[in-house]
C-alpha cells in the first residue's frame, strides 16, 4: 500500500501522541493498545505526516519532531521521534486562541502560510483538524482549504462540520470524504458510561438518573471551560442518552479545569436505578485517563478508513466512519449498530 499522507491542523498534545504513536508502532511488532493493528490492509506505519500548521512561536518553523514536544504541550513522551523534514507552517489565527488561553500561547509574528498551496505541494490527501474546541471559524476555514486542495477532512473538534448539511454538501460536490464531529476516545468516559447504561438496561434495570462529570488539565480543558463547555455538554449528554431505549434524567460534560492534572482527565459517574421489585441500585465510580494517547488508536482507525473512502471515491459525510469514531456524527446510532456499519464499510 502507498503511504497515507496526512496534514495536521494544530500541533498540540493529540498531534504529539499521534506522531509518537506512528513511530512507536513502526518499531514495535507488539500491537498492544491498538484496536485494529491492520485496517483495510494498512498499519499505522503506513501513515505519513507531510504537513503541519500551528500559530505558537515555539512550534512555527520547527521540525515536527521538535515542535510536538514544545510548550505548552504536556502529553507524555512515549517514543523518540527522528527528524521528519516537515517544518511547522504558520497557520491562520482567526478564533484559534481563546481569552483563557492567551497567556499560554505565544502567537508567532511570522506571516500566515498559504494553506491550500502547502497541502497541494506536500501531496497531502487527508487533513486532520486538531484545533482547540472553541475554534469554530478556524475549523471551517481549514475545511474550505481542504476542499481547495482536493483533500479529505477529519474534524476531531466539536465544531459542527460533518453534521452541518451545508458543509457536507460542499464536500459532496467536490467528490471528497468528510468525517466528524468530535473524536471519541479509545476508552473514554462517554463510551464507558454508555456501555454501563446499556449493560444495566439489557439486564432489566431501569435507570432513573445518571451523570458524568469530567475534570481535566492542559490547554484543551482551559479552552473547553472558556468557550465550549455548553456545546460539549450537549453533545455528551445526547450521546449518553442514546444508550437507553427510554428518556430519563441524564447530565454529562466537563465541569472544571485543574492545572496540576496536566494532560490527565478524571471522570466521575453516578447511576441510580431500580431492579427486581423496585429494589434501588446505585453506582458511584471514578475513572482516570491521559487525554492525548486516548485519541491515538481511534485516530489511526479513522485515518485509514478515510483513505479507504478515498479509494472507494466516497463523497460527502462518510456515515459509517462518523458513527464509529465521533461523538456527534450526522446521525446517532447505538454502539452495536455503529460497529456493524463500520465493519460493513470496511468489508
Amino acid at each position: 500500500m502507498p503511504k497515507v499522507k496526512v496534514a495536521l491542523i494544530g500541533v498540540g498534545n493529540c498531534a504529539s501522541s499521534f506522531i509518537q504513536g506512528i513511530q512507536f508502532y513502526s518499531k514495535n511488532q507488539n500491537a498492544a493498545g491498538l484496536r485494529h493493528p491492520v485496517l483495510a490492509a494498512m498499519t499505522p506505519k503506513d501513515i505519513e505526516v507531510v504537513a503541519a500548521f500551528d500559530v505558537d512561536d515555539r512550534k512555527v518553523g520547527k521540525d515536527l519532531s521538535e515542535a510536538i514536544f514544545a510548550k505548552p504541550n504536556n502529553a507524555p513522551k512515549i517514543s523518540d521521534v527522528p527528524k521528519t523534514g516537515v517544518k511547522v507552517a504558520k497557520g491562520h489565527l482567526l478564533d484559534g486562541v481563546g481569552e483563557s488561553t492567551k497567556a499560554l500561547i505565544q502567537v508567532s509574528k511570522a506571516p500566515e502560510a498559504n494553506v491550500a498551496q502547502i497541502l497541494i505541494s506536500s501531496r497531502a490527501e487527508i487533513v486532520i483538524n486538531l484545533l482547540p474546541s472553541g475554534a469554530s471559524a478556524a475549523s471551517r476555514f481549514y475545511a474550505m482549504q481542504a476542499i481547495a486542495a482536493g483533500c479529505a477532512f477529519i474534524n476531531a473538534t466539536p465544531t459542527f462540520i460533518a453534521s452541518e448539511p451545508s458543509l457536507t454538501q460542499q464536500f459532496e460536490d467536490a467528490n471528497l470524504p468528510l468525517v466528524g464531529d468530535d473524536l471519541v476516545d479509545q476508552i473514554g468516559s462517554t463510551a464507558l458510561h454508555k456501555t454501563l447504561l446499556k449493560l444495566l438496561s439489557d439486564s432489566g434495570v431501569h435507570i432513573d438518573e445518571t451523570y458524568q462529570l469530567d475534570v481535566g488539565g492542559g490547554t484543551e480543558s482551559v479552552d473547553t471551560m472558556d468557550r465550549t463547555r455548553d456545546a460539549k455538554r450537549a453533545i455528551k449528554t445526547q450521546s449518553v442518552a442514546s444508550a437507553l431505549p427510554y428518556k430519563t434524567e441524564v447530565v454529562a460534560g466537563s465541569t472544571d479545569f485543574v492545572d496540576f492534572l496536566q494532560n490527565k482527565r478524571d471522570s466521575y459517574f453516578w447511576i441510580s436505578g431500580t431492579y427486581f421489585c423496585n429494589t434501588p441500585l446505585k453506582i458511584d465510580l471514578k475513572f482516570q485517563t491521559v487525554d492525548a494517547p486516548n485519541a491515538g488508536s481511534v485516530l489511526f482507525d479513522v485515518v485509514r478508513a478515510v483513505k479507504l473512502a478515498l479509494m472507494k471515491k466516497t463523497a460527502g459525510a462518510v456515515e459509517p466512519v462518523c458513527v464509529y469514531g465521533f461523538k456527534h456524527p450526522p446521525k446517532l446510532l447505538s454502539l452495536e449498530a455503529a460497529e456493524e456499519a463500520f465493519k460493513t464499510f470496511l468489508a
